[in-house]
């Protein structure tokens, strides 16, 4: 390993006034900075799961060509309500103008309708897809963390006998114009994935509505305490719905929103109007995502000892071992001031890799004991435990400028667990916000749940250039 040396002398001081500006500082703040590299050895990891909490949900199936296994994904989401809404959901009873029910002349909703918004796809938007909206027995209780290996139906959370509604879907309509279509495509507009609710609905009182909407409109106008805030919501009304995928190949959607909306018409300025009223699964509400993959497949493909994996949302991520050690020793009482790694992206095993799976674009690095902590408490990245890189797609790079603060902890906690000089790398989804000034700052941090997937250079076998970190020292003289 070369070892780069430059001492900076500053001059002492002198009665020369001409020299002021040189003679600030006394000889005895001489330093000297040292450059070093070292070997740093990777593997991949798999976690069993990730955290299924994430700005988006994911709903459909398809074939990994990596792998040639299949990916599933379902998706719950609950429903929001203000509370300065409360007393507005819907038009006072006396201005309701819709059909009447027969037998109780109570004014019946004329629709109601799931509607499960787009933001982008994987795969064939011609796929012809089938999925079930199943509606919740229960609430799924925000005071617990649910992994993407955690199954709904399974664990009892769907209503026996409630609504069970499938859907047939393709993102690409063939029955809209060209134009319409090419609209949807080009982003300038959402895809949309409709569920009817307009079937009888029977509540858990045995009492029977027209459709959904009625059901929710009679609850808001007997109950309005029920609608006081998205809480009282989710407990007394709608716990919420969850999607299944049940039939189709080829398409993975990536789920921006999901509104419940219901239709009626009302009395407005002495006219008969028709409205809506949705309420929307998003981010302040609970949305989880269950994956289902061929698990044998992943651990198979993480014991390629040639390389490393970064692979989403199959939890497989690049463990690195940091020469801590190494990099202390002969310099305890030095300062590191730069400790720069830099992680090479390796060309993809199938060429129908680049149609399908894309490489993340954000890649956190934390320390190993913190893996799960660090999502579940919801930290951001602090330069000191945990640090983000962006893909550079010109160089095929991610990097790591400078992850100094990680090695002097590491190097402060050692030998306390059998981890203390392990970190993660692992794909995530970042979240921004912008600022007065015109500047952004990460505002979010969660797992990547996208179908994405990297091969890294590095692993036991590797056979190109061995991944290196290179430290800087301020010796002090």
């Amino acid at each position: 390993m070369g070892i780069a040396m430059i001492t900076i002398a500053i001059s002492s001081c002198t009665e020369d006034t001409t020299m002021v500006g040189n003679s600030l500082v006394s000889s005895s703040d001489q330093f000297t900075i040292v450059s070093d590299t070292f070997n740093v050895s990777t593997r991949s990891f798999i976690a069993d799961s990730i955290l299924a909490r994430s700005s988006y949900s994911y709903l459909g199936k398809i074939k990994d060509p990596e792998t040639g296994s299949y990916i599933t994904a379902d998706y719950m989401t609950q429903f929001s309500l203000l509370e300065e809404e409360a007393e507005t959901v819907f038009p006072p009873l006396s201005l309701l103008r819709g059909e009447q029910d027969d037998h109780t002349d109570l004014t019946l909703a004329d629709s109601c309708f799931l509607n499960i918004i787009v933001n982008d796809f994987m795969g064939d938007s011609l796929a012809a897809m089938k999925m079930t909206a199943c509606e919740l027995d229960k609430p799924v209780m925000e005071n617990h963390q649910y992994y993407t290996n955690f199954d709904l139906e399974e664990n009892g959370f769907l209503r026996t006998n409630g609504i069970r509604k499938n859907t047939l879907y393709s993102l690409s309509d063939l029955t809209q114009s060209d134009s319409i279509r090419n609209l949807n495509q080009t982003g300038s507009n959402f895809f949309r994935i409709r569920v009817s609710l307009n079937e009888p609905y029977t509540d858990k009182n045995g009492v029977t509505y027209n459709n959904y909407g009625s059901y929710l409109m009679r609850t808001y106008y007997e109950h309005p305490e029920y609608y006081k805030n998205s809480q009282t919501f989710i407990q007394k009304v709608c716990p919420g719905f969850y999607f299944k995928t049940t039939d189709g190949l080829g398409l993975m959607t990536e789920i921006y929103q999901t509104q419940l909306t219901v239709n009626i018409h009302y009395m407005l300025d002495g006219k008969i109007v028709s409205g809506s009223k949705s309420f929307n699964g998003n981010e302040e509400v609970l949305q989880t995502t269950h994956f289902i993959s061929d698990k044998n497949t992943i651990k198979r493909l993480a014991e390629d000892t040639r390389c490393t994996y970064l692979k989403a949302p199959d939890g497989v991520f690049t463990e690195v071992t940091l020469p801590v050690d190494d990099i202390k020793r002969g310099h305890e009482n030095d300062t590191i001031t730069s400790a720069k790694i830099v992680f090479r992206r390796m060309n993809d095993v199938s060429e129908l890799s680049d149609d399908l799976l894309m490489e993340p674009q954000n890649l956190l690095i934390l320390e190993k004991d913190s893996l799960y902590s660090f999502f579940e408490n919801r930290d951001l990245p602090n330069n000191v435990a945990s640090y983000l890189a962006v893909y550079n797609s010109s160089k095929n790079t991610y990097t790591f400028n400078n992850i100094s603060g990680m090695i002097n902890q590491m190097y402060a906690n050692r030998n306390q667990s059998k981890d203390w000089n392990k970190a993660v790398i692992v794909p995530v989804q970042v979240v921004t916000a912008s600022s007065s000034s015109s500047s952004t700052s990460v505002a979010g941090v969660s797992n990547e749940l996208k179908v994405v997937s990297v091969r890294l250079v590095g692993g036991s076998d590797n056979p190109y250039d061995p991944v290196r970190i290179s430290i800087v020292y301020n010796q002090n003289e």
